[in-house]
């Protein structure tokens, strides 16, 4: 692979402050920010309704939202792209909140460092969360139960289940019925892909292109 391709992921907490306000203003929630790419980058913003849901017209009028926060801020330098997209079924636990929410639920969590467990050292638990402990997550595996601050996690999503999915069909039918009740003023085609994925080129000009690609 040529030098600088490689793909790079990072997490964009420095940026979280910039864009959040924004996407809480037109009535999102900000779930994660990470930086994808080598020389070309992609800023992933993954983000859903206060209800948790999110959908394609979801996602578009978040991205036009932010592609305006951003023509008239400029708050990253250089070529990038944009990917807003939902969490998804099985989706990152990235707020302390999220670990009481999902309460019942089966997780895969990473820490940042190893801790001492009854079979020694380790840093990825696979179990049925508990919720929490003041700052705390717990979380129960076939073997043991673990205690961890939340801040020591590095990474954590759900485990896709049965339970998981069911728990997700309720809240869409919960959504839909939401929708239906509610006069739109147009009618748009929802396929099973729910990220709009919106390319920003700048140039030498300072002129900025963008180019929409709905993935579907």
């Amino acid at each position: 692979m040529p030098q600088g391709v490689a793909a790079i992921i990072s997490a964009a907490r420095h940026l979280e402050p910039i864009f959040e306000p924004v996407i809480e203003q037109v009535g999102f929630k900000l779930v994660r920010l990470r930086i994808m790419g080598g020389a070309h980058k992609t800023l992933q913003v993954m983000a859903e309704r206060p209800d948790g849901s999110m959908d394609v017209e979801g996602c578009s009028s978040l991205s036009h939202a932010l592609l305006d926060f951003i023509e008239a801020e400029d708050p990253i330098e250089g070529d990038y792209e944009i990917e807003v997209s939902s969490p998804g079924i099985d989706r990152p636990l990235t707020r302390l909140s999220d670990f009481s929410r999902w309460k019942g639920h089966e997780a895969k969590i990473e820490l940042s460092t190893p801790i001492a467990t009854p079979q020694g050292e380790r840093k990825r638990f696979r179990g049925m969360l508990e919720g929490l402990d003041g700052q705390d997550v717990l979380i129960a595996t076939p073997d043991m139960k673990a205690q961890f601050p939340f801040r020591s996690i590095q990474e954590a999503k759900l485990v896709l289940t049965d339970k998981l999915i069911q728990e997700d069909l309720k809240a869409r039918e919960r959504a839909r019925s939401v929708g239906e009740s509610r006069s739109d003023k147009h009618t748009r085609s929802v396929g099973e892909s729910r990220s709009d994925k919106y390319t920003r080129s700048v140039g030498e000009s300072r002129s900025d292109q963008f180019n929409k690609q709905e993935k579907v």
